[in-house]
């Protein structure tokens, strides 16, 4: 199976680059993945499109202003930095730029000395490992001198930084936000909740992965970079009831149908989890954990058009993103969003 298979023809102008004033503004596209039928709708619609028993599983990440700009201390040149993964103590794994001019032993400071990090090594993806040093709680510190970690496509600045957050993100740790759930406000999903569909959540912190194209020509040799997870007790046991109730589990986004996917596959059912998971799916995979994908429209020849590919059949995949090209739906994070039932 090889990358090019899951190209597709985008025009820049469909890039989203700014959020709309109303998170439930934006519109949905409705898959069916077995006829491939699709019908055009308003977000809000998404109540319709869910029945009383089933159940919503939300990822309650929240992203951390991981991008810091810095000097290095001996020569004063501009470096920047982001966090994707804290290892152990005051240890992250960082990408950095320029990485040439950080090698073991560099010390950078950010917003005049009130945070330090040192390089202690090279990590295993091509950026720094490095040891923080400060005085405080690191997370303040990180919300004074940071800024959202924004994908590279979108140019524009975001004034209200939480707008890059989902209104239930609670759990600090991810580096990029789990955009399908940034169209729900509070106010829709208690109207959900109010026609009997139940609310799960989760956690998956989103790492290096989402900024990483695939770089190998045959989709089978792509290697995904580990993320942290954790399903707690009361989750697994309200998705095994909705199941034995004849209810459908709804993955809301591609990380939480990756946590799903990587639970049921190791243990055979729902079960209180925590631990990394590099899962890859994509066609020929055989969705166990979830009934139907809420999802954004997402980059060509990534591993997330591999992965919806997978849940509704590539064919399908590819005729549904030719018809939002189509009727100019807007891609990406900040973009509309798409419902594979």
């Amino acid at each position: 199976m090889n990358v090019e298979d899951f190209d597709f023809y985008l025009p820049e102008e469909l890039i989203a680059q700014t959020p709309l004033p109303d998170r439930t503004a934006s519109r949905l596209l409705v898959l069916d993945r077995e006829t491939g039928e699709t019908k055009d709708l308003e977000f809000v619609s998404i109540i319709d499109e869910l029945k009383a028993g089933d159940c919503l599983v939300l990822n309650d990440t929240r992203v951390l202003p991981a991008r810091l700009y810095g000097t290095k201390e001996e020569t004063g040149a501009s470096i920047e930095v982001l966090l994707i993964k804290q290892t152990e103590g005051n240890e992250w794994e960082t990408l950095v730029k320029p990485a040439k001019r950080v090698k073991k032993g560099t010390i950078i400071s950010f917003g005049d000395g009130k945070l330090i990090a040192e390089c202690i090594g090279e990590a295993d993806h091509g950026g720094r490992v490095l040891r923080m040093k400060y005085e405080g709680i690191f997370h303040e510190i990180l919300d004074e001198l940071g800024e959202m970690p924004l994908p590279p496509y979108i140019k524009e600045t975001l004034p209200d930084q939480e707008r890059y957050q989902t209104v239930f993100a609670k759990n600090r740790g991810s580096a990029a936000a789990p955009t399908a759930g940034l169209h729900f406000t509070t106010e829709l999903l208690e109207k959900i909740k109010e026609k009997g569909v139940q609310i799960a959540f989760i956690t998956l912190h989103v790492g290096i992965g989402t900024f990483r194209p695939v770089s190998v020509d045959n989709v089978e040799e792509h290697e995904m970079h580990a993320e942290f997870y954790q399903m707690n007790e009361e989750t697994a046991r309200l998705l095994q009831s909705v199941k034995e109730n004849g209810g459908r589990v709804v993955a809301v986004g591609t990380t939480s149908a990756r946590t799903l996917e990587t639970i049921v596959s190791d243990h055979g059912s729902y079960k209180e989890a925590s631990g990394w998971t590099s899962i890859f799916i994509y066609p020929g995979y055989e969705v166990k954990g979830f009934d139907a994908l809420l999802t954004n429209f997402h980059l060509p020849k990534s591993t997330l058009v591999m992965l919806v590919s997978a849940v509704a059949g590539k064919e399908h995949v590819m005729n549904a993103y030719k018809h939002a090209v189509e009727q100019k739906y807007r891609f990406f994070s900040f973009g509309d969003a798409m419902l594979i039932r």
